[in-house]
């Protein structure tokens, strides 16, 4: 009965989500504060409903109820116990299930965090994300039910889980993407909610950006645990193949990054309102064009969850409608869009236009390269290929631009900048960059290379501009403590994930210039040098896991002739299925990596392998790291949290809402 009561809350579910969809919409509109104060508890009841669907899956797995299909199919009972409940995003229905249930607690959230915000807005907003709700809930029990039962008898065992998703990057990387995919859910709902008001002003972008910055937050780490976790999983020692499926995070957190820089200038400005919204529009498709490329049948991937058209067909309603909707209100507020530029070439809002423009072009031609050999062969059937030499063609001569731009924008002043003012705060930084640019690779790797001086420039460029900038403001401080004091936490969060987006460049085209790898055969005893370092096979035994068998190798590393350590990269055989898997092993430094991956054995005891010598590979996750922390002291600054100041800024944006916004303490979650 249990699967059959998780069905039922997903019902109950969706007829909160309709009526979440509905009433404070229309008390919204009406000024109907009664059907607008309906708002917090109806997401109260979704975020419980939601919930007890998602345990009741969770605990069907946890218990092998292999008569719920979805169980029987992602499950079996000698999978780890880890591994059964993670199990539960490891197919299409209950991934779906998860995203479902991570949007109702960004909209418990929000509703709990909204206290200072006209009540008619956050009415707005959280009607929207129920109208979204009613659309998911409406495709999982149309199309994709977790709980559908195995008639007319149980099955003795599961299938299994892909050999593949039985990693620790499994258990963290889906959850922690698809929250960043739904948080920018929220930054569509308050765009959306603000055209539904006709206001979009310094307020709405105020109550705007923590969300959007907390979002994007998540989003970075979302995809940096995947290539992570793609680069010791996969085998061939990459850490971003440009992947059809992995790509589509990447524009939407190109749009989210866009978007939190342009939110910047219509708060400080009160200008970009219409770009803002259009972006806030664009980041919230980028993160549904993700969702129909998995489940559309069009892929076959381990990322990709269906191969049913009709679901594909389905989402592709939920986008059209969504999307479609989303432009046609912004097509019928655009007279109240419209705002007067004024503002110099080289002000800080030309920058962050510039910022913006490059942010949104490098989306889409990763769009382009993504979707263009689907439709082609839709077209023609005919099969094409787009590879990493197209989006490095063009994707890596904009993030220079970008680059270049991003150490100019914090040097420069609002509204009118002179060039005499930047070549004076920035020709130091500049002469900096380009000699300790040349140097620098020179004395680290002991060998001269463009590519790695133009990068080492780049990297330096953003750190330089970025301590000048920080001097130039605390420039009038008694200390510098006092100085470091004055700066908002905005700031310091700006300054955190320039420094990433630097370590970030400077790992990605180190380990993509420096690396070196050789495919080998070797018997016990054997050796090859690679690098500076000796690789010894001494032999490989025998090993058994909860749910496999294989084969474990020992590599013992040496460097002049002094032992390092030993690897064990193991080939393992699952049982259930008979899927053989490989497992590498790594020896994780901060300037180097060192990797091996076993391969079939051939005889006498010689088996072939491939090893790899990584160097700054893991500078690359270092900075996303740093630009995601950066990201939450951003959404942490206090200025956020000032009630006085919203309410007086409630009062300007809606009169009737803000008188109201003392009155819904009453309504409680």
């Amino acid at each position: 009965m249990l699967p059959e009561l998780g069905h039922f809350s997903l019902i109950l579910a969706l007829c909160l989500c309709a009526l979440l969809g509905t009433l404070p919409l229309l008390g919204a509109a009406r000024g109907n504060t009664q059907f607008m104060g309906l708002a917090r508890p109806l997401v109260a009841g979704v975020f419980v409903f939601i919930g007890l669907a998602y345990a009741l899956l969770t605990y069907s797995f946890a218990v092998d109820d292999f008569s719920v299909t979805y169980v029987q199919q992602h499950s079996n009972s000698l999978l780890p116990l880890r591994y059964k409940l993670t199990a539960v995003w490891g197919g299409h229905e209950g991934s779906f299930l998860l995203w479902t249930f991570m949007l109702a607690g960004w909209m418990l959230t929000v509703a709990l965090f909204s206290r200072t915000m006209p009540l008619a807005f956050v009415a707005r907003v959280l009607g929207v994300l129920g109208l979204l709700s009613v659309g998911y809930l409406m495709f999982m029990l149309a199309t994709s039910n977790p709980f559908d039962r195995l008639v007319p008898l149980p099955a003795a065992d599961g299938v299994d889980l892909n050999s593949a998703l039985q990693d620790f990057g499994f258990i963290v990387h889906p959850p922690t993407l698809y929250m960043g995919y739904v948080g920018f859910s929220v930054v569509f709902a308050f765009a959306m909610a603000a055209l539904l008001s006709g206001r979009l002003d310094a307020a709405w972008a105020r109550w705007c950006r923590p969300w959007a910055n907390v979002a994007w937050a998540i989003l970075t780490i979302g995809i940096a645990l995947g290539s992570w976790w793609a680069y010791y999983e996969l085998g061939w020692g990459g850490w971003w193949a440009w992947d059809p499926v992995e790509n589509p995070p990447l524009i939407t957190w190109l749009f989210g990054t866009a978007l939190i820089h342009s939110l910047a200038v219509t708060e400080k400005r009160g200008i970009f309102k219409s770009w803002t919204v259009m972006l806030a529009i664009l980041a919230f498709a980028g993160s549904l064009l993700g969702t129909f490329i998995t489940r559309s049948g069009l892929l076959t991937s381990v990322h990709a969850f269906a191969t049913d058209p009709e679901r594909g067909i389905f989402i592709l309603g939920i986008l059209v409608l969504s999307i479609g909707g989303a432009l046609l209100l912004f097509a019928l507020r655009a007279p109240l869009l419209r705002g007067r530029f004024s503002f110099g070439l080289l002000s800080r809002e030309m920058l962050l236009l510039v910022n913006n423009l490059i942010l949104v072009v490098s989306a889409a031609s990763v769009f382009l390269g993504t979707l263009f050999p689907m439709v082609y062969q839709a077209i023609t059937d005919d099969l094409i290929s787009i590879g990493p030499p197209y989006f490095n063609a063009i994707f890596v001569p904009l993030m220079a631009l970008l680059v270049l731009a991003l150490g100019v924008g914090p040097l420069s002043r609002w509204k009118k900048t002179s060039g005499n003012f930047l070549s004076r705060q920035l020709a130091l930084a500049a002469l900096a960059s380009l000699i300790l640019g040349v140097i620098l690779p020179l004395l680290v790797t002991g060998a001269m290379s463009v590519g790695a001086s133009i990068t080492a420039a780049l990297a330096l460029w953003i750190v330089f501009s970025g301590l000048k900038d920080a001097r130039n403001k605390m420039a009038n401080k008694k200390s510098i403590a006092a100085g470091l004091r004055s700066l908002p936490m905005s700031y310091y969060g700006m300054q955190l994930a320039h420094l990433g987006v630097a370590v970030l460049l400077t790992g990605a085209a180190l380990t993509t210039l420096y690396s070196q790898e050789k495919s080998v055969l070797l018997g016990v005893g054997e050796s090859i040098d690679l690098g500076s370092y000796e690789f010894e096979f001494q032999g490989a035994k025998p090993i058994t896991g909860p749910n496999f068998r294989g084969m474990e190798a020992t590599i013992a590393v040496r460097r002049d002739g002094e032992s390092l350590r030993d690897l064990y990269p193991e080939r393992r055989v699952y049982l259930a299925s008979g899927t053989p898997s490989t497992e590498m092993a790594i020896d994780a430094g901060f300037w180097r990596d060192l990797f091996v991956t076993l391969g079939e054995e051939r005889g006498d005891g010689a088996w072939s392998m491939t090893i790899y010598v990584k160097p700054f590979v893991r500078w690359v996750w270092l900075g996303t790291l740093l630009m995601c922390f950066g990201g939450l002291l951003a959404a942490a600054d206090k200025r956020y949290r000032r009630v006085r100041e919203s309410r007086a800024e409630a009062a300007v944006t809606e009169p009737s809402a803000a008188r109201s916004v003392d009155g819904i303490a009453g309504v409680r979650v």
